[in-house]
């Protein structure tokens, strides 16, 4: 028995992570485009007791410059249309009262006012539940809907990200409580000394500030970071309180949790400040015989070419059509997408002797996140294991299709991590960072005041 919790978030990627997920019979593939849907999962993940839920966001169609070329194969990848996550938010805010509310926002094609606003916007709206992923952006086609030919190089990606969090957190401080006073009878609006300008001028930003709105319930918003690379990694340990990963075997997670755990202690924070949360796609069933029965019956509905499609953001501009599916996978060139991901594709399948088919087929299934086959009580003693081992604070729950998959994980498995007291039965505050047992972030300026006066 461990005393630790594990944090629990549903990863919404609808109609479903699986790349064939939307035509199974139980699915509702017109989850993409339904905020009752969206209200739905998010509601039977609250009365679960999930920390959060979690959309994943690119502002863009992933493949879409071979769909202009007209490759017709580009049109059976699913998951190309969703509601435009921050908006999805602050509707959900609405119909929840207690799980957390996080959703990607690219440093790459968004300025800093803009996200800034947008997120504590919708922290103020929630009471305390907003939390932003912090992503440079993975899918080349983004580029072409902001004015650039080509996605801009990963370093500078980074470079520009870390400045980017910088200018955020900086309005996120602008006003210090008390700041905004509304009193009436003397008719001070405001106490000047408690508002900030920024100032901020850097290599890609210029940004005056002050924030036209102030700090929240907690703060700040959470802030999330699902990069694996070393720039990555880094970034995670300085800025990010929950890191979403992509670790598939206990060793790697094990390695991948002491190296953020220990970049962490080296900017002076502690291991419980930052949670690693690994990707987990649930295949359930009664028996291990029937939860595998299910899976190859999944599997099933998705055509060769389609899986292949789950390679082409880190194929480096390499085309895999060209490559025999029973051969190997090629060497990739170097991917200016997403080098962590690209990195776990190659080492699976070297690892595994696994062909082109095999490993683009593994890939379409989980999109590189570890897929549990087996019954509830295999999979709540996988999770206890990487808690307790010290391979993952919890998980990130995406599921092949929705709803039922994900109805059934909070009904089925859910209760057995209550029933061994290594996941809550209630929660324990009403902000997102109460819930993750995250500490507010001290306003700067007010930091720097009673530094002075002491």
């Amino acid at each position: 028995m461990t005393n630790r919790m594990l944090r629990l978030g549903g990863f919404f990627s609808v109609p479903g992570n699986h790349l064939a997920g939307w035509r199974h019979p139980d699915a509702i593939p017109t989850y993409d485009m339904d905020f009752q849907g969206y209200a739905h999962i998010t509601q039977v993940a609250e009365a679960a007791k999930f920390d959060c839920i979690f959309f994943q966001d690119t502002v863009g169609v992933s493949g879409s410059r071979q769909l202009a070329r007209g490759e017709r194969a580009r049109s059976k990848l699913s998951r190309t249309v969703k509601l435009e996550p921050t908006a999805t938010l602050a509707a959900l805010a609405m119909v929840t009262e207690r799980i957390g509310l996080v959703a990607t926002a690219t440093t790459t094609y968004n300025e800093p006012y803009n996200i800034a606003r947008r997120f504590m916007s919708i922290d103020h709206m929630s009471e305390g539940r907003a939390g932003w992923n912090l992503v440079t952006s993975q899918i080349e086609d983004e580029s072409e809907n902001f004015g650039f030919d080509q996605h801009m190089a990963h370093a500078e990606r980074y470079e520009r990200a870390e400045e980017f969090y910088e200018v955020v957190t900086g309005l996120w401080d602008s006003w210090e409580d008390g700041g905004l006073v509304r009193d009436k009878e003397s008719g001070v609006y405001m106490d000047r000394d408690k508002v900030h300008f920024l100032d901020h001028v850097g290599k890609h930003f210029k940004v005056k500030g002050p924030l036209n709105i102030t700090r929240s319930p907690q703060g700040w918003p959470v802030i999330a970071q699902a990069g694996s690379s070393e720039a990555g990694r880094d970034l995670a340990a300085r800025t990010a309180d929950v890191v979403f990963t992509a670790q598939t075997k206990i060793d790697e997670a094990k390695a991948f949790y002491a190296d953020i755990k220990q970049r962490a202690a080296n900017y002076g924070r502690s291991p419980d400040d930052i949670k690693i949360m690994p990707g987990l796609t649930p295949v359930l069933g009664k028996t291990m015989d029937d939860a595998r029965a299910n899976y190859e019956y999944l599997q099933s509905l998705m055509p060769d070419d389609v899986a292949l499609l789950s390679l082409t953001h880190i194929s480096g501009g390499l085309d895999l059509t060209k490559f025999p599916l029973d051969g190997p996978l090629p060497d990739l060139p170097p991917s200016n997408a997403a080098k962590a991901r690209q990195a776990l594709v190659v080492k699976t399948a070297r690892d595994n002797n696994m062909t082109l088919r095999q490993i683009a087929r593994h890939t379409a299934a989980g999109t590189g996140h570890r897929v549990i086959v087996g019954t509830a009580e295999y999979m709540a003693d996988e999770m206890e294991k990487w808690l307790t081992e010290e391979a993952a604070d919890g998980f990130n729950v995406v599921c092949n299709h929705y709803p039922k998959p994900f109805e059934d994980f909070c009904t089925e498995v859910v209760p057995l991590l209550q029933q061994r007291g290594v996941f809550r039965k209630e929660y324990e505050g009403k902000t997102l960072r109460e819930n993750l047992g995250l500490k507010i972030p001290e306003n700067r300026y007010t930091k720097a005041r009673l530094k002075e006066a002491s």
